[in-house]
Formats: structure tokens, sequence, C-alpha cells
């Protein structure tokens, strides 16, 4: 049983390696969509996912057409800031890939407009000036949620 995590084009190796210490403690699997903004040899990639590589189960893409071609008959859910529906608002199961943008442009607004309903988002007060959460808190939110309802499996 595992959860799939994608990153479409990450920009900020900290982020990366965090996502990738969370999905190794956790047992997901970490996709990572090229282009990447970092070398995978990124020394600061590999100081925030400390000694946890070894445990990472790591898949990269060439390009997010073969990511979605590969996954195609798969569940996948798109964080965005854009999305109608809540990441409560889904039964998750096992296999769902959640799939994260970019840093700074998040996920492409046609891939987004053509997956409205299964597009999801984090609330967010409405007066802020922010534009989204820190994207490891963000798929630590999401992630961790889809693990609680399928009752943490194969975590202590």
């Amino acid at each position: 049983m595992a959860l799939h995590v994608a990153l479409v084009e990450p920009e900020i190796p900290p982020n990366t390696g965090n996502i990738a210490r969370s999905c190794a403690a956790t047992g997901s699997v970490l996709h990572l969509v090229k282009p990447l903004g970092f070398s995978i040899e990124d020394r600061q990639l590999k100081r925030a996912g400390l000694d946890y590589w070894p445990y990472v189960k790591l898949i990269v893409h060439e390009s997010l057409d073969e990511f979605l071609d590969e996954y195609r008959d798969g569940r996948l859910f798109f964080a965005t800031t854009k999305g109608k529906k809540y990441y409560t608002d889904i039964q998750f199961i096992d296999e769902d890939i959640i799939v994260f943008g970019k840093e700074t442009e998040g996920l492409p607004r046609d891939l987004i407009e053509r997956n409205k309903e299964t597009s999801i988002r984090i609330p967010m007060a409405g007066e802020t000036k922010l534009r989204s959460l820190n994207l490891s808190n963000s798929v630590n939110i999401v992630l961790f949620e889809a693990l609680r309802q399928l009752g943490f499996p194969n975590l202590k």
C-alpha cells in the first residue's frame, strides 16, 4: 500500500528534500517531473533530505506529458489554489497520486482547467495577501490527511 506525491518542475532544493524525507518516513512514492530547478545531486537537496535518501522510492519523469501518459489510468488529484474542492472532500484510496506544481507558478492552468473535478485546495484566509502555503508544508498537509483516512498503513 502506498500513496504517491508528484512534484511538477520543483525549483527549490530544500522543499524537495523535505518532501523526500516525508515520503521516506511514510512509505510514499516520490515522483519528480522534469525540468527540475536543480540537480538531484544538489547539496541543499541532499542536506534537507538528511540520510533518508536511501529510503526514498523515487521516480523521475522526463516531462509532464510523459508522467500523465504513464499514470492516465490512475487517480490523480491536482493541488492548486484554484481548486473548487477542499483536500478533505476527497476519499483517498491506496495508490492515489497527489500532484503539486512548482513553487513560483503552481500547476499549468490548462491542466487544472482539464481536471476541475480532481483539483483540490487547502483553505486559507480570504483576506490574506499570500498566494499559497510553502510547497513542503502543503504536501505534508494533504499527504497526512490521505494517510489518516487510510488508517496510517504500515506506520507506527
